[in-house]
């Protein structure tokens, strides 16, 4: 299928070729589905939804009796697999990006040095099932998927190193606490209100009410990070020395401006 498709040359001015717009709605509501299967494709359901990693794997399954022309802005990960599905439809897909590489936040280099410079967060759980039936698509499951120690390391100023260590033989949420209660980024009293966030937080109430959590996740978009972790007595030294951190490797902005 990646024949069917190609990334015109940055140089090139393909702006003013013809090309049909495809536009998806986020919002559409699910009863507005026929199928079940496509009702669990939005919503709380797709995250515990198995099934989306086989139809990422596989595609859309059939070919479209008309063919169509279309143009896709952005060679992201988004823009890259809606060109394979579109072309394993059957259609020309022609995509239009202003980098002279493909990828978006999911690209990477190596520097002089052999280091992996990264665009975006490339760090996967385990419900990330799109993504996974992307790789096994292309192949790179196997190959480009690398297994880490569930650690996140902190080089403080002077070289000092910290760390969140979330090994431990019983799972979230003890290994969460274990890890927060024996970070050395932390002092006792932050550790004490970092605590009672954490417990007050959607994660915990996903536990026992899955939708009660998403819905909080939901609210809490409205609000900043900071101001959220704040109300209950989290400090500004929590946020500098861990959460700004680790808002800037899943976001690329601090806690000021990454939504709760």
């Amino acid at each position: 299928a990646a024949s069917a498709f190609h990334v015109p040359s940055p140089s090139v001015s393909s702006t003013s070729r013809a090309f049909r717009t495809l536009s998806m709605s986020t919002a559409t509501p699910s009863s507005d589905f026929q199928s079940e299967s496509a009702r669990r494709q939005i919503g709380n359901d797709a995250f515990l939804n198995q099934n989306l990693m086989a139809r990422a794997q596989n595609g859309p399954g059939k070919t479209n009796a008309s063919k169509l022309k279309i143009g896709i802005v952005g060679a992201g990960l988004a823009g890259l697999v809606a060109a394979m599905d579109l072309a394993d439809a059957g259609h020309d897909v022609e995509m239009f990006e202003l980098r002279p590489f493909v990828g978006g936040k999911v690209s990477s280099w190596k520097d002089k040095e052999g280091n992996h410079i990264e665009m975006g967060l490339h760090v996967f759980f385990g419900c990330y099932y799109n993504l996974f039936g992307i790789m096994k698509r292309t192949g790179s499951f196997d190959t480009e998927l690398r297994m880490k120690e569930h650690v996140h390391t902190f080089v403080n100023e002077g070289g000092t190193l910290g760390s969140l260590d979330f090994r431990f033989p019983i799972g979230a949420p003890v290994a969460g606490l274990q890890a927060f209660a024996r970070t050395e980024q932390l002092g006792l009293e932050d550790k004490f209100h970092n605590a009672v966030r954490l417990g007050t937080s959607p994660i915990v109430r996903a536990l026992f009410d899955f939708d009660g959590g998403m819905d909080m996740v939901r609210d809490l978009d409205d609000i900043s990070f900071t101001e959220w972790f704040t109300r209950l007595g989290g400090s500004r030294g929590s946020l500098d020395r861990m959460w700004d951190p680790i808002a800037y490797a899943l976001g690329f902005v601090d806690c000021d401006h990454i939504s709760a």
